[in-house]
């Protein structure tokens, strides 16, 4: 972490949120590893804050599993918890398929245009391999749908637990075809939205969410060191 470039913070905003978001992100992104050591003092160096803000950031992460904290010893990056990966895709998939039938019945002004711009998006990022923004406009395309459907505060609940599952979903989508499926099924999502049929709809998002799960055993094998089975 010492080697690591500097980062700057918005010095408008409070320090603690900021820190929480950018180790966040590194974390799900997987710039830093499961079992990867963070220490204080260099988080610290690297975001040009006192301790204080870093801690609470840490202690954050902690709750939302993202890190194991050993006090008066170290803390580390957590490994991917396939329990924890389960229960979160049982919450979101629930979520989203009293979602996804809702929004294929009432009306969502401009949603589909909405949904069809972040797919055009995605392909193109699928096409240079730009994995990274990929998932950011993964993310967009579902965010989409809970703004629609008015229920933003579930998006935040998911995010929180979703850790585990979103690392697990980064490991997998570099596989051949992986995002090529994903694109199919934001496709068939999309069009059942725009006919007006609930059951298709639950039926494409079922599908789409099962894809890395479904294929947990063959990533614990490729990543051992990364996972808790």
């Amino acid at each position: 972490m010492s080697a690591s470039p500097k980062i700057r913070l918005d010095r408008t905003r409070l320090a603690a949120p900021q820190v929480l978001e950018k180790l966040r992100e590194a974390i799900l992104a997987l710039e830093l590893v499961p079992g990867t050591v963070l220490q204080r003092q260099e988080l610290a160096d690297r975001f040009g804050v006192s301790q204080t803000p870093v801690r609470e950031a840490l202690l954050r992460l902690n709750e939302e599993g993202l890190v194991d904290v050993f006090p008066q010893h170290a803390t580390l990056v957590s490994r991917i918890d396939i329990s924890a990966a389960r229960e979160a895709h049982f919450l979101r998939r629930s979520i989203e398929l009293e979602l996804v039938h809702q929004l294929a019945v009432e009306e969502s002004p401009g949603l589909v245009d909405q949904l069809k711009g972040v797919i055009a998006q995605q392909a193109a990022l699928a096409t240079s391999q730009r994995y990274g923004d990929f998932v950011n406009a993964d993310r967009a395309f579902h965010r989409l749908m809970y703004e629609a459907g008015g229920v933003l505060g579930l998006w935040d609940l998911v995010g929180r637990v979703s850790g585990h599952v979103d690392r697990l979903r980064r490991l997998h989508l570099p596989t051949a075809g992986k995002t090529e499926a994903i694109l199919r099924d934001h496709r068939a999502i999309t069009r059942a939205i725009e006919a007006k049929d609930p059951d298709a709809a639950q039926a494409a998002l079922r599908k789409h969410l099962s894809g890395t799960l479904s294929a947990v055993n063959e990533i614990c094998k490729q990543y051992p060191d990364y996972v808790i089975p």
